[in-house]
């Protein structure tokens, strides 16, 4: 058996944060207010009542930050951009200070022969925006296009890969659906409108992006590239019950089909378009809008962790389904570790479409013990294996024929982890929140010896 398992020489191994997640500085330097700055002071909203205004304090300490970037011996990093660093109120004038630090952080990387990917949207809508409709407003994807356009002008050249959206399921979803997410929401009958909205930013964005054509910051570097980021995640019947099998078909629909149908096919899925129209739900589409969201993008990423499992419940009135446990091992997230989640997502992905992919993110949280005060090191097997069994998942996907490019592993340290808080630890690096002190985990000793042999 041959164990020395390569990856193609331009395989692009990186690592993926969040600017809510690790910046801080929720109020510095003429940023604005984000749904998730006003969201985490709702008493109870978070499970441990921490809140992202430090965080990892990355704003500040980022220099410290892209060397242990350089230490791993990343290929790429993604991180996303904070729209109100760059529009406090969503659009206007833009804030020259917020660009400055991100121009500071993707010369760092360049310096230092590292990727920049950005997002341009992971879930901090500015609040003047969500004051005004939020994403339930076609507005917000107007002013996300002005946002964008700005971006690619002033540094589009600069950026590898740039993606319009992370996760918009979430988004729409948990924010606007079931309120777990900033802006904390309950209105289920505006999801669809939020979803084609999103949708729609995405669209405009793109047009921007190619009416601006960024080139190359350096001859050596290739054109700029721009897609998007979908959460695709395996899901399964917890029976084989027609009622059970319509669930799992149902939250696939949500999940999966509701994003790349429009992206790829220029149409929403028609079961759930039935599903929802049975409750008077409708996504709000003028003329031109498919168009628009279904127009060429250059790569697909794709945010995969595990499988679920769905069971019809008639107590759940919007979507008829409840997930149910898995068989198999758990994170500490209540996760299964399943690594072919990995080999599922693509094989969805190419049902669609053939463009490049990318994993953007994969990763897990455990409950990492803490590093004493002369500790160099913190052991986590759990992850360590983990990141192993679906490394060697991309590896099977190569073999099979798919066009993967990189890898991403969520997440470079611990951070905040959105409605749970400080509580979970995602990270290859560990924080000490109290002290801001960065201490390497196994994983990310294994991660980057990975790296350097450009495989297992």
């Amino acid at each position: 058996m041959n164990n020395d398992i390569r990856f193609p020489a331009n395989f692009l191994w990186g690592a993926a944060t969040a600017a809510y997640q690790i910046e801080g500085a929720w109020n510095e330097d003429g940023k604005g207010e984000s749904i998730w700055d006003r969201f985490v002071r709702r008493p109870g909203v978070i499970v441990d009542g921490s809140t992202g205004d430090v965080a990892c304090d990355h704003y500040h300490r980022y220099v410290e930050d892209l060397d242990h970037m350089a230490a791993l011996g990343l290929k790429a990093y993604r991180f996303s951009i904070a729209w109100p660093r760059i529009f406090p109120t969503g659009a206007g004038q833009p804030n020259q200070r917020g660009l400055d630090f991100y121009r500071r952080l993707i010369d760092g990387l360049h310096q230092r022969n590292i990727a920049p990917v950005a997002t341009l949207y992971h879930w901090d809508l500015p609040q003047a925006l969500e004051d005004r409709g939020g994403w339930t407003s076609r507005d917000t994807a107007l002013r996300f296009a002005e946002y964008a356009d700005y971006l690619f002008r002033q540094i589009g050249g600069e950026v590898a890969l740039w993606a319009t959206h992370n996760e918009p399921f979430i988004q729409a979803f948990y924010g606007y659906g079931n309120g777990e997410n900033a802006p904390g929401k309950r209105l289920p009958w505006q999801v669809l409108k939020v979803v084609h909205h999103l949708l729609l930013s995405h669209g405009l964005a793109v047009s921007a992006f190619r009416a601006a054509r960024p080139q190359p910051a350096r001859a050596d570097l290739p054109p700029p590239q721009i897609g998007i980021v979908l959460m695709l995640w395996p899901h399964y019947p917890a029976s084989d019950h027609p009622a059970d099998r319509n669930a799992a078909q149902r939250i696939d629909g949500v999940m999966n089909r509701l994003f790349l149908e429009p992206l790829f096919r220029r149409r929403y899925p028609a079961d759930l378009m039935a599903h929802f129209a049975r409750r008077l739900i409708f996504a709000p589409v003028k003329p031109g809008d498919m168009d628009s969201i279904s127009q060429p993008i250059d790569f697909l990423g794709i945010n995969t962790y595990t499988r679920l499992f769905h069971a019809f419940n008639w107590r759940e009135p919007f979507l008829l389904a409840k997930q149910v446990p898995g068989p198999l091992p758990k994170t500490a997230m209540g996760w299964e570790i399943y690594p072919d989640c990995i080999i599922e997502a693509l094989q969805k992905a190419r049902e669609y479409t053939s463009i490049p992919l990318y994993i953007t993110e994969n990763g897990a949280a455990f409950d990492d013990p803490p590093p004493g005060p002369a500790d160099q090191v913190v052991e986590d097997p759990d992850r360590v294996t983990y990141l192993r069994s679906h490394i060697a998942a991309c590896q099977r996907a190569l073999a099979a024929g798919f066009d993967l490019r990189g890898y991403f592993v969520w997440t470079l340290m611990d951070n905040f982890e959105w409605a749970k808080g400080l509580s979970k630890r995602f990270g290859i690096i560990y924080t000490d929140y109290a002290t801001q002190r960065r201490v390497w985990k196994r994983s990310a000793h294994v991660y980057r010896d990975i790296i350097a042999r450009n495989g297992l």
